[in-house]
């Protein structure tokens, strides 16, 4: 099991667990947080939940590289498997509160955009590695572009391994509404996980329902438009994979951007090399 859930006072910690890969996440993985989100559904003893990384090094930084995504040959179909790895894609409104220790990126923005909001410890960075590794930043930009000014996502999506967000900056623009300290971000957010967990459920999951309402129609236009943008916009697979064997390492300080580079990016899911 790649996937732990702790249950106590009506809150749900889900924890990815494979720090070894950065808590990447395999099609094992995607299959059991997807099944994770639906059971949560039908437990009445849960009425809110956290989603955070095991290992202090990373929330989650997407796809493994090592999963095999077979695809279809026409380029009006794409087959996803992170598609259905959130709470709201497996039609759960209960509030879930990502909280987020160290890296967050590429396809880790799936399960940040799903969730109510952002606790993030004070040391993490959030990027996206798409564009340099010859993809386009598709479903991850438009979850993104709904929780962030437009021009700091379309910065961060465009300047690639580049960029790096973080916590500080990222608290300073919304994206993360609360900062803690290394470590802490767990703690913290099943600390405001319990207070929603004690108001009369009903209601807080109609106010999710609302809230999300409110951008739907938006969202679903423009998802709408991902699969054909990246069949078009992807490199081809052979290609990407020598983008990401030729890539350099950015170490240090982003001074202009308050990150950190938390290590190395891309092999421990950077994204698909159909992506």
């Amino acid at each position: 099991m790649t996937i732990r859930t702790e249950i106590k006072d009506g809150v749900a910690l889900v924890t990815l667990d494979r720090p070894g890969r950065h808590n990447a996440i395999d099609l094992d993985t995607a299959a059991e947080l997807a099944a994770t989100w639906r059971a949560l559904r039908f437990d009445d003893a849960v009425r809110a939940a956290v989603v955070t990384g095991a290992g202090g090094r990373a929330f989650c930084t997407g796809l493994d590289r090592s999963a095999d995504v077979p695809q279809p040959p026409s380029p009006y179909s794409l087959d996803d498997p992170l598609l259905h790895i959130g709470p709201k894609a497996n039609d759960l409104w209960k509030p879930v509160i990502a909280a987020v220790d160290g890296m967050a990126c590429g396809g880790a923005f799936y399960l940040l955009g799903e969730a109510e909001f952002l606790i993030a410890s004070e040391n993490s960075t959030f990027f996206d590695p798409h564009t340099t590794y010859g993809m386009v930043s598709a479903y991850e930009s438009i979850s993104m572009a709904q929780r962030m000014p437009f021009g700091e996502i379309a910065r961060l999506a465009l300047m690639g391994t580049a960029e790096r967000l973080g916590a500080p900056r990222a608290y300073a623009i919304g994206l993360v509404s609360e900062l803690t300290a290394p470590g802490a971000a767990a703690e913290v957010a099943l600390r405001r996980a319990a207070v929603l967990a004690a108001q009369p459920t009903e209601p807080v999951q109609g106010t999710v329902r609302a809230l999300w309402a409110a951008k739907e129609a938006a969202r679903a236009q423009a998802l709408a438009h991902a699969p054909q943008l990246i069949a078009l916009g992807n490199l081809p697979p052979e290609r990407q994979a020598g983008l990401f064997a030729a890539r350099t390492r950015h170490g240090g300080r982003d001074g202009a951007r308050g990150g950190q580079d938390g290590g190395r990016d891309g092999d421990r899911g950077g994204g698909p090399l159909v992506r």
